[in-house]
């Protein structure tokens, strides 16, 4: 029976830290970032002819950002796949440094960088 008790409260005991952990966790936050979309395989090094063949293949996308080139994985890759070699602002939820996209808007400044391979 004590075993049983002990059972019991450490279960408890669990499970209210579980409920505590979740209400206090930060909350992703909603966030615009201008960059480019490529694909992971070549991340950094935009190429927009490679990013688009190689999205048709299969590769993740990804959004790599003009201000530290700092390289964020798309949660949802539906939402970028239109676009991708192209040079964007998103708005998504970061979430950890993966983003959920909302919102794609077509940058035209720097889009001549692209086609000529960056």
């Amino acid at each position: 029976m004590k075993k049983f008790a002990f059972a019991v409260l450490t279960m408890a005991l669990m499970v209210s830290m579980s409920l505590a952990k979740t209400k206090d966790a930060p909350k992703a936050k909603t966030e615009k970032i201008s960059g480019w979309i490529s694909d992971a395989k070549c991340g950094a090094k935009i190429d927009a002819a490679c990013a688009k063949k190689c999205a048709e293949a299969g590769e993740k996308l990804v959004v790599v950002s003009d201000k530290d080139k700092t390289i964020y994985q798309v949660e949802n890759q539906e939402a970028v796949k239109e676009h991708a070699g192209q040079h964007v602002r998103v708005t998504a939820t970061n979430n950890n440094g993966t983003l959920h996209v909302e919102k794609v808007d077509m940058l035209k400044e720097k889009a001549e960088k692209a086609k000529s391979g960056m």
